[in-house]
């Protein structure tokens, strides 16, 4: 058993109050506690938040909020790894192997997902994991501004190389990832040497900063839903 982390703070700048909006009828963070609980890896699920609102929300639907975030790491450019390292320390479970961090907008991803992943680590004894998806389009055939007028390949290694021939590239898809404590707890803003992935559709990884983000998620959400025919 391990313990799944929940970052959510307030203060959402392009979606108001975006980790407790309604979704599906729902505020938004059920579906990740939700996800969490049926996956059965769990020993504790804990949200750590800056909001009494959100921490409220949270304990309706069955997850610990043991304390409130300090504001200093709830602020726009607090490296997650921080607030997962903040919240391991102020629950003492730096003896728990490894940790989940689920992100609370997280409302594509199956309970398979979780179980597959955290075998995979355990299995190929690796420090982290990220969940990644594909890019839509090939980083690779980027373009560049340069100067007021013209555009200009970003990378200029592949100009002619055709799409299916290029380097293999993935995304983060923003929806979790799996630490080694031990390691997480030497965090230095780097990935660690051994990091592995699982692999997401890119139809269920859809990372939500906008407006336009969230309803699509929605479309997406119950597409799903929708009998196979």
């Amino acid at each position: 058993m391990t313990i799944c982390i929940i970052p959510a703070r307030s203060g959402s700048k392009r979606i108001k109050d975006k980790n407790i909006k309604r979704f599906g009828g729902k505020p938004i963070i059920s579906y990740a506690i939700r996800l969490a609980q049926s996956s059965g890896l769990f020993k504790r699920i804990v949200v750590s938040t800056d909001s009494h609102k959100i921490s409220k929300i949270a304990k309706k639907y069955g997850a610990e909020v043991p304390f409130l975030r300090s504001k200093k790491l709830a602020n726009d450019f607090t490296p997650v790894p921080e607030v997962l390292i903040d919240c391991i320390k102020k629950i003492s479970s730096q003896a728990t192997k490894y940790h989940f961090c689920l992100y609370p907008t997280t409302t594509l991803i199956l309970k398979k997902d979780l179980i597959n992943s955290f075998k995979k680590i355990k299995k190929i004894d690796f420090d982290h994991l990220s969940s990644v998806s594909e890019y839509d389009a090939s980083p690779y055939r980027a373009l560049r501004f340069v100067g007021k007028n013209r555009i200009e390949f970003n990378s200029k290694k592949f100009p002619l190389t055709r799409s299916q021939d290029l380097p293999k590239l993935c995304r983060d898809s923003g929806s979790f990832t799996i630490h080694r404590t031990k390691s997480l707890l030497k965090y230095n803003r780097k990935l660690p040497k051994k990091t592995t992935y699982y692999f997401i559709d890119k139809s269920r990884a859809i990372d939500i900063n906008t407006e336009s983000d969230f309803k699509f998620a929605e479309y997406m959400f119950k597409f799903k839903k929708q009998p196979k025919l």
